[in-house]
């Protein structure tokens, strides 16, 4: 999954959208080093979460991952890599796609869903109305042939399409 960043509820927002009580799959969330300190690191290893380093991820990091690809877990990982709570246009990061490629030697049906996240609030409030939009799922397989920086421009496009949608529906 490649959903939009922007807040810390989103994690949680997905974990109930599609997560066990609904896939039936726990939802497995990439997330950087420094968020796995303090209670909330204690609070995000209960949700799913495990830790990488974005700057030269560790060979184990990458290999659960791509574990959790193979036996068909549900990946969660920000392309955009911190929460963008305005929205503002980023570069998305490179590792999501390099892990999809990484994976296509271990496995060939490997599929991300560009999501949108939209709150009614920009700072989201407990009990505020937020919307979930999925996109149409984008098998890696057919966009081997690009770039990383060309493939991150057609996600970015899609996930934000998605936010279109989920905003709109939330009256933003």
């Amino acid at each position: 999954m490649a959903p939009t960043h922007r807040s810390r509820w989103d994690g949680l927002i997905l974990t109930m959208a599609m997560g066990r009580r609904v896939t039936k799959k726990d939802c497995r969330f990439m997330v950087t080093r420094s968020e796995m300190r303090g209670i909330q690191g204690w609070f995000l290893k209960r949700l799913g979460c495990f830790s990488i380093n974005q700057l030269s991820p560790s060979l184990s990091a990458l290999r659960y991952a791509i574990d959790l690809i193979q036996k068909g877990e549900q990946l969660v990982v920000f392309p955009e890599g911190k929460i963008n709570k305005y929205g503002k246009k980023l570069v998305l990061k490179e590792g999501l796609y390099r892990l999809a490629r990484l994976a296509t030697k271990k496995t060939t049906s490997i599929t991300i869903i560009p999501i949108g996240i939209a709150y009614s609030k920009v700072s989201p409030s407990f009990r505020g109305e937020f919307c979930l939009s999925l996109g149409k799922p984008i098998a890696i397989k057919d966009y081997l042939n690009l770039t990383i920086k060309e493939f991150n421009m057609f996600l970015n496009e899609k996930m934000l399409q998605e936010e279109e949608k989920a905003l709109k529906n939330v009256g933003r």
